[in-house]
């Protein structure tokens, strides 16, 4: 990994600021020489958590555990990251990240179930009851600017060395709203890059500059993304322009890594506000076509309640579907109800002939409706069930992808195929039970509330009935009521 941006600059601050005194002298050399994301000068500072609003019950008992463990046996422990921001803007982060002054492999020693996981950025995985608590140490991440600038670097006297350490580490962070480090024993939240301001102003900025940043690991024009749409934030303008001239690097992204991010973009309740993001920042041509039905899919989703990916490849499928072959709109009420059913297509027909309330006029991939007698109400969704089918093919094959590209004069040439061949027989599987009308012993789901775990871990009959529903409340926006279905 490149050593980062600013580095020799910040060496010789250090070495002049040895020659100087006070602090002020101190660190404004070090902001001149080596300030970082849009180049002004951050003031450090040392918050009171409480007054933040931050409570230390809001973390969760697994997290506590750890951090109790570690803090116990003298280590320095503090929560870091997206937590942190997510506490302070009063929202359930999905998960608590630690850091410590002890070795991973003291980590590992001092917990029953720990494992060292990662090669580029080894990070341990501690199991605690049903959980996995991320821990990283302040030594690793030292590491990974190289050994020649780690060495080279001088300490500066008017710090401690505590926060000294801290402030390195918040270097090497993405984001500024990520940089901030928060010591719940102490009820301090630590800034030292302005990540307070930037979540005040609502905003994504770059730690380093955003063409440089962005340039070590574009995956960070995701991420950029991704935080923007979960908070309702904007980017910088500086992080803004970098997204859109170096939005064609994520490409160079492995599969396996697209599909990670893609997920995290489209499965944790802001779907659409990332589809909105990557179509403006020309990203959601080189990821994904351009679909619909995420809207009401957040609005079953939180970034605390996830779906499988299998969720949203399938609605994926659906919508091009419907895109190459619309349909009527009672054929997508029925498909939809067979799907809830468990694959019972004529129980599916019958309900859905009875919906009286109107269908939503703006989905612009659904007919005008006709009178279609039961029989072929059931032809048409089977045919239906074919057709997501057959989109689906489409999407993980290579020659389709790369022609469908092809319609895009300013998109890259790209054949790559997002969706692995196990995603893809796993997505088949939801809709084979309207084809075999339930002939295999689909069961139907048993009730309306989601079972957000069996969701997240891909089971195929929660997959299904969530997929029912927001394909259902899409097209009738209304809910099915015995008050529109008699």
């Amino acid at each position: 990994m490149a050593a980062w941006p600013y580095s020799v600059a910040a060496i010789e601050a250090f070495e002049e600021a040895e020659d100087l005194s006070g602090d002020n002298n101190f660190r404004n050399l070090v902001h001149e020489r080596g300030n970082v994301g849009d180049g002004q000068v951050r003031e450090w500072k040392k918050l009171n958590s409480k007054e933040l609003g931050i409570s230390t019950s809001n973390i969760t008992k697994p997290t506590r555990k750890v951090l109790n463990s570690l803090k116990q046996k003298g280590y320095e422990v503090y929560l870091v990251g997206g937590c942190v921001r997510d506490l302070l803007l009063k929202r359930t982060p999905k998960d608590f990240d630690i850091i410590t002054s002890a070795q991973l492999k003291e980590v590992k020693k001092a917990f029953s179930w720990c494992e060292i996981v990662g090669k580029r950025f080894p990070i341990c995985h501690v199991h605690v009851e049903d959980s996995i608590v991320e821990v990283s140490s302040f030594s690793t991440r030292q590491n990974m600017v190289g050994g020649d600038v780690h060495h080279d670097f001088v300490k500066p006297t008017v710090y401690d060395e505590k926060d000294y350490g801290r402030w390195r580490d918040c270097l090497r962070r993405d984001f500024t709203i990520n940089s901030l480090i928060f010591d719940p024993y102490t009820s301090t939240v630590y800034d030292y890059l302005g990540g307070i301001e930037d979540l005040k102003k609502a905003k994504v900025r770059t730690v380093i500059p955003a063409s440089i940043s962005f340039q070590e690991d574009c995956a960070r024009i995701l991420r950029a993304i991704r935080i923007a749409a979960r908070l309702g934030f904007r980017l910088s303008r500086e992080t803004a322009h970098s997204v859109k001239v170096l939005s064609g690097s994520v490409a160079k992204l492995d599969k396996g890594r697209l599909l990670m991010e893609a997920n995290y973009l489209l499965a944790y309740g802001s779907a659409e506000a990332s589809l909105r993001l990557l179509w403006k920042f020309g990203l959601l041509e080189i990821l994904l076509p351009v679909q619909s039905l995420f809207s009401n899919m957040d609005k079953l989703l939180a970034p605390d309640k996830p779906c499988h990916s299998s969720l949203w490849v399938a609605i994926l499928a659906f919508h091009k579907a419907l895109f190459d072959q619309p349909q009527d709109p009672l054929v997508v009420a029925a498909f939809s109800l067979a799907l809830h059913n468990g694959g019972d297509v004529a129980e599916a027909v019958q309900i859905a002939r009875r919906i009286t309330s109107p269908h939503d006029a703006s989905f612009h991939e659904l007919l005008e409706p006709e009178s279609l007698e039961s029989q072929e109400l059931i032809d048409e969704v089977m045919d239906l069930a074919d057709c997501v089918k057959c989109a689906l093919y489409r999407m993980t094959d290579e020659q389709v992808v790369s022609q469908a590209m092809a319609e895009y004069p300013k998109a890259p040439f790209s054949d790559l195929v997002l969706i692995p061949l196990g995603l893809y027989l796993r997505v088949c599987r939801v809709f084979e039970c309207v084809r075999d009308c339930g002939a295999q012993g689909f069961a139907s789901k048993q009730g309306s509330k989601i079972d957000y775990k069996s969701l997240a871990m891909g089971s195929l009959q929660e997959v299904r009935h969530v997929f029912a529903r927001i394909v259902f409340d899409t097209v009738y926006p209304l809910k099915l009521t015995n008050d529109h279905t008699e």
